[in-house]
């Protein structure tokens, strides 16, 4: 089962921004080739849901970030391999015949384009094999077991005795047209999935380096691994990654806490704190390092969130009614997969104050039923939370503190066990002179 996803999640949790807008997939992708650039994003894409399939990702990324190895190839080679692989055309194939001395004369003038992209896919070819024959011959033997399989296959790919003559060229800039005849025959139509093959190892290697890299520069750490039925999730000072000074927060959620209940008044960081968790176990479950000094996670088989939640004009919905659909959608999902984590954060805002009260404390309590699945709900509305405290034994009641200096609110970002009971928005209106400027008493009209 692929681990569940969609684009609203991927949208709150920016994995891939927009415009100006950072991203997850940004602070990532310092590969040094399109190809690697790709499969981080299909990793991002496809997140894992097989608890083997996340402990080998993550361990194939921390044998290269422990081993400090850096990316030996050169990324330009990629593009002109891939342009050239890419055509298959029988009519551009190099043939002995056709070396006249017409083409001769273009080839001296620089004017020879036909035969200069091939040559240039020949030369990307060549080198490519000799910096991974030098790669593979000179480290020592790989000790993890998926890093060592792959390098085995490599070596197996390069033992090739179709093309035993790429060393012979190691270092050249050019080959002469005679020789490019042969090589373009085997490369281009007789072995071009082998190279393919190859390529594909190789991206999947930047993105792995890269990856530890990055970890090792964020201070970022590999989360431990657990089975989906413990239902076990453990957080030490988890932050957000886009945050230059970030505050680290812990949590810890079990099958007897499943459903966290977050308040704390507007500006007190909730939004931060949700879009922190979700991101490291988003993270997690692709194999990746997550920001954080410690975390442990079960398994799961989907996330969804609902943290900025447009409204629908083109179809007519308000925000209210697209806060309904979207609650219908992750309760359809809740009856179609077990072990899924849900985030809403402010419930029903759309709404009036009774019926969003009324609303989320039934929605909330619907989920507290379900055990095998993380649920984290924030609301404005404390009264719900009180509500929920009397009647349901699994919740997990946190908040965001504001702490008064004088008539001025200071945001501590410190997650605190219990339930606020800020109420300062009347003082943060009276501190912008809301009410004087309306009636002329603080600014112009």
């Amino acid at each position: 089962m692929s681990f569940k996803i969609d684009k609203q999640t991927l949208n709150d949790l920016a994995v891939f921004g927009t415009g100006r807008n950072q991203s997850v997939y940004e602070i990532f992708n310092r590969m040094h080739t399109r190809g690697g650039a790709r499969q981080l994003e299909e990793m991002f894409q496809f997140p894992l849901s097989e608890m083997e399939a996340i402990e080998n990702r993550s361990k194939i990324i921390a044998y290269y970030m422990n081993s400090r190895v850096a990316f030996p190839f050169r990324g330009a080679i990629f593009d002109a391999m891939e342009f050239y692989l890419n055509n298959t055309d029988r009519r551009t194939q190099l043939m002995v015949q056709d070396n006249t001395l017409g083409r001769k004369m273009k080839n001296m003038m620089g004017s020879d384009t036909d035969y200069t992209w091939i040559h240039n896919g020949i030369m990307g070819c060549l080198e490519m094999l000799n910096v991974l024959d030098d790669f593979l011959s000179s480290g020592a033997e790989a000790t993890d077991p998926n890093v060592k399989k792959s390098n085995e296959e490599l070596k197996a790919l390069l033992a090739n005795e179709n093309w035993n003559w790429f060393r012979q060229e190691k270092g050249k800039k050019k080959v002469t047209y005679e020789q490019a005849v042969t090589y373009d025959r085997v490369f281009r139509f007789e072995e071009r999935d082998k190279l393919f093959k190859m390529m594909y190892n190789i991206y999947l290697m930047d993105v792995y380096i890269t990856v530890g890299q990055v970890a090792v520069e964020r201070g970022f750490v590999f989360a431990k691994v657990l089975p989906a039925e413990e239902n076990v999730l453990k957080m030490r000072g988890v932050f957000h990654p886009f945050l230059k000074k970030p505050v680290g927060n812990s949590i810890d959620v079990d099958k007897d806490s499943n459903l966290v209940f977050l308040t704390g008044a507007n500006m007190a960081g909730k939004s931060t704190f949700m879009k922190s968790f979700t991101i490291a176990l988003f993270l997690a479950h692709v194999g990746f390092p997550v920001p954080a000094k410690e975390m442990e996670f079960s398994v799961r088989n989907g996330m969804f969130t609902t943290i900025n939640l447009p409204d629908n004009l083109s179809m007519g919905y308000s925000h209210f009614y697209a806060e309904v659909l979207r609650v219908k959608k992750v309760a359809q999902q809740l009856c179609q997969t077990k072990n899924l984590v849900i985030v809403f954060d402010e419930l029903f805002r759309g709404t009036n104050v009774k019926d969003a009260y009324d609303a989320t404390l039934a929605v909330a309590e619907a989920f507290a039923e379900i055990p095998d699945c993380l649920f984290m709900i924030s609301t404005h509305i404390i009264e719900v939370g009180q509500a929920l405290k009397e009647r349901c034994k699994n919740i997990r009641f946190v908040y965001l503190p504001t702490k008064m200096e004088g008539s001025t609110p200071v945001y501590t970002y410190q997650l605190t066990e219990g339930i606020t009971n800020d109420r300062h928005g009347m003082i943060i209106i009276n501190n912008e002179r809301i009410i004087e400027i309306i009636n002329g008493e603080g600014g112009t009209r």
